[in-house]
């Protein structure tokens, strides 16, 4: 499965979309997609509490105008200056959460994830299967999700570099993550089958090591690894 190629302007003298440089022969693209931007603005970036402040300031105002005994071109005037502050402030942090989402791209390839980041400053990050130990995937109801990439200690790279692809608090060892992406569970299936090829382990070895945790329905986990015995290095 692969998603909408887009090569604006900003990133025309890409090779390929999402991609530093043309794939070497015998590689080839299996998925590529991005964050979804309202998952974006709502994970990250807490859009929703943020409405919510701003709409409790603006009925506070209103109340507090009333309270006061204003006159109603005070309290329209009062409380249009408000609102028209809100509205400035949801909207530069929902541009934010657009521009981080639609400035990334994951690319699941047979043989690596590529990863490109960035807004200002664009970052590839690849990522071989030989240096993945494990993915995990976290699934909502609707079919979004995570999913977190465990990485051989060889393999550094900054948390800060990564931010916001990547597991939140483990800042010791970073775990680059696809966030936010829709059909994770289709996603998961397809790296698990390329990063087994890669590996040259067969799949049913790899579902047969699987743990699936499932403290609710809305959450599901599911371990596409590497245990002790089965060492990528």
């Amino acid at each position: 499965m692969r998603t909408k190629l887009n090569n604006g302007r900003e990133y025309e003298l890409e090779a390929e979309y999402g991609l530093p440089e043309k794939l070497p022969e015998g590689e080839k693209v299996i998925w590529q997609g991005s964050p979804n931007v309202w998952r974006t603005a709502k994970d990250i970036f807490y859009i929703r509490p943020v409405i919510a402040y701003f709409m409790f300031l603006v009925f506070f105002r209103i109340y507090d105008g009333i309270t006061l005994e204003h006159s109603i071109k005070v309290i329209m005037i009062s409380t249009a200056w408000m609102v028209a502050l809100s509205v400035v402030c949801i909207g530069l942090l929902g541009a934010l959460a657009y521009f981080t989402a639609t400035s990334a791209v994951y690319t699941i390839t047979n043989r690596r994830i590529v990863m490109r980041i960035g807004m200002a400053l664009t970052l590839s990050f690849n990522l071989p299967y030989k240096e993945i130990i494990s993915a995990d995937f976290k699934a909502q109801k609707d079919g979004f999700g995570n999913i977190p990439l465990k990485v051989t200690e060889s393999t550094k790279i900054g948390y800060l570099h990564l931010w916001p692809h990547v597991r939140p608090m483990q800042f010791n060892h970073p775990e680059p993550m696809l966030r936010n992406i829709a059909n994770v569970q289709e996603v998961a299936t397809l790296l698990t089958q390329a990063w087994s090829a890669e590996n040259q382990i067969a799949v049913n070895q790899v579902v047969a090591k699987t743990s699936i945790i499932q403290p609710d329905r809305t959450r599901q986990g599911v371990n596409v690894g590497l245990t002790n015995d089965l060492s990528l290095t």
